[in-house]
């Protein structure tokens, strides 16, 4: 390929030259892989970023023309994939709304919750501590863990009509 150069009237003349008789080609070409519509965009596409190029300089016009309708697609999927990987990731409103209100409303039950079954609650669920963790913490046995971790789990099932 060569630089950029800028359009007189020889080049436009030679632009309207290459489309009448390579568009066609190109348009049937890109059809297989997008379809109709979205071929016709990218033809032209095309030739607006060939505009720049002098046609003296074009060796193999197909292959040029066609070079630049690839990449015009590779990039088109490029971006529909950012989009798509940035869209992913973030819930919708009324989802992110949801949570919300579950945490709001989780947070008031333990609370809540007595202090004697709290403490052992937010120690393993939060805290990531296992039952005899939480017992030598406490200086209680494992027993005793395992029992107030029961009437915590029925404290936030009775509040939260599970």
């Amino acid at each position: 390929m060569t630089e950029a150069k800028q359009l007189g009237a020889d080049g436009r003349d030679g632009l309207n030259r290459l489309y009448r008789q390579y568009a066609p080609w190109l348009g049937r070409r890109l059809r297989a892989r997008v379809g109709p519509d979205a071929a016709a965009d990218v033809v032209q596409e095309t030739y607006i970023r060939a505009a720049p190029y002098a046609l003296a300089d074009i060796r193999h016009p197909k292959a040029f023309l066609l070079r630049i309708a690839m990449n015009l697609l590779r990039d088109e999927s490029r971006r529909e994939a950012r989009k798509n990987r940035e869209t992913e990731g973030a819930p919708s409103p009324e989802v992110e709304a949801a949570h919300q209100f579950d945490h709001v409303l989780l947070s008031q039950v333990i609370r809540s919750m007595p202090p004697l079954y709290r403490n052992v609650f937010v120690l393993n669920r939060f805290g990531g501590m296992t039952y005899p963790e939480i017992a030598l913490t406490l200086e209680i046995s494992v027993k005793t863990v395992e029992w107030r971790m029961a009437r915590a789990i029925e404290y936030c099932a009775s509040r939260l009509d599970l």
